[in-house]
């Protein structure tokens, strides 16, 4: 089935005046957040921008001679989607600009955003869901028991310096996984006068929030212009508190994978609708939620900070570098395990089961799928 990179190809020689800003766009934006653009796309939110097309020329001719990877989990196709999109009139001649990137292993903050003139009176505020590092995943597990991680009030900020530089244009806020996070949270966040110039809000599968933001005036201000967008097997996007009133969209990839946002199958200008999610994914979000709930805020602290020891030990820095050399890391890894007491070796093997749980269940309900499909296939032969 047709992905993102298949949208620009079909669609991209039709210009934002020629079919307007829509869901597609959106993601692709979210996911294009992801390339490293300092010193190519102004840092300052000044309301200076250069082309979308000169900045991914600029990017490549940087890289020129290297091997190109995004990291672990963050998609290559990034890197082909980018390329497509400076060869495609509806993209190349977007306005880029107020690029930032921050890594704070300090406060274990990850944060980077970019602001993008669509060119229909409005700005895109693309806000990056966690990278490749390891101080990005303990700012995304540390969600569990804090009320606000460092990333979201940079959010508000950046939403606020965004708005004043660009006065007068409507905003559309957007971002994949704790992108979609971000976004929900500078929107209600903002503040009442530039909560009016929101045209839009994307969460794409990006993760609920410790304490609901649903039942707040804000958010009931904004909730008709929140779209959430979840994959039929979402686990992401189900965690923490959120609102149900949620888009499922298909996707060509099976369990956890689907989170992958080049999974997510396009028709038209817009993702192809399901139902509801599966019963994979239900299971999978109260499995996690039980394993969440049953411990109190000071358990979840002491269980999240004993995982990144754990990974930390290695003395990586990244999921790549995790990856680069598996069984130095392994055994770092055992060692420091050893280490902790009883109660938190056991939590950390109950967070193995329910990892291992969630992982079976994506598999029977796939050759469950397939046995369906078979038994399609062999009654029209008969």
């Amino acid at each position: 089935m047709p992905n993102m990179i298949d949208y620009i190809d079909w669609r991209g020689d039709l210009t934002i005046g020629q079919d307007p800003f829509n869901e597609v766009d959106n993601l692709i934006l979210s996911e294009f957040c992801f390339l490293d653009l300092e010193g190519i796309v102004p840092a300052a939110e000044t309301g200076e921008l250069v082309p979308l097309r000169a900045a991914v020329e600029a990017y490549f001719r940087r890289h020129q001679g290297q091997e190109l990877r995004m990291g672990v989990l963050v998609p290559d196709e990034i890197l082909t989607m980018a390329a497509r999109m400076a060869e495609s009139p509806r993209f190349a001649s977007m306005g880029l600009g107020g690029f930032c990137s921050h890594i704070d292993s300090h406060r274990e903050a990850q944060f980077a955003a970019l602001t993008v003139d669509i060119g229909d009176g409005g700005i895109y505020l693309a806000f990056r869901g966690t990278d490749d590092t390891l101080v990005g995943w303990k700012e995304d597990f540390n969600m569990a028991f804090l009320s606000t991680v460092p990333s979201q009030p940079m959010a508000v900020a950046y939403v606020k310096a965004a708005a004043a530089a660009h006065p007068g244009k409507k905003l559309v806020i957007g971002g994949h996984s704790k992108g979609g996070n971000l976004a929900v949270y500078s929107a209600v966040h903002c503040g009442g006068r530039l909560r009016r110039r929101i045209r839009a809000v994307y969460n794409n599968d990006g993760p609920g929030f410790k304490e609901s933001l649903v039942e707040t005036e804000a958010y009931q201000a904004l909730r008709e212009r929140i779209h959430t967008i979840v994959p039929r097997s979402s686990i992401v996007g189900m965690l923490l508190e959120h609102d149900d009133n949620y888009d499922v969209v298909a996707s060509c990839e099976k369990g956890i994978y689907q989170h992958d946002g080049f999974s997510w199958e396009v028709l038209g200008s817009r993702f192809v609708r399901l139902r509801d999610i599966s019963s994979a994914g239900r299971t999978s979000d109260r499995t996690i939620r039980d394993f969440i709930g049953a411990m109190d805020d000071t358990q979840r602290e002491r269980f999240v900070d004993a995982l990144f020891e754990v990974l930390g030990s290695t003395n990586a820095r990244t999921l790549t570098d995790l990856s680069s050399d598996r069984m130095g890391a392994v055994t770092a890894m055992i060692r420091r395990y050893k280490d902790f007491d009883k109660e938190t070796r056991q939590t950390l093997l109950e967070a193995v089961g329910v990892l291992l749980k969630v992982s079976a269940g994506d598999w029977v309900e796939d050759l469950e799928e397939r046995g369906q499909e078979l038994k399609k296939l062999l009654n029209v032969k008969k």
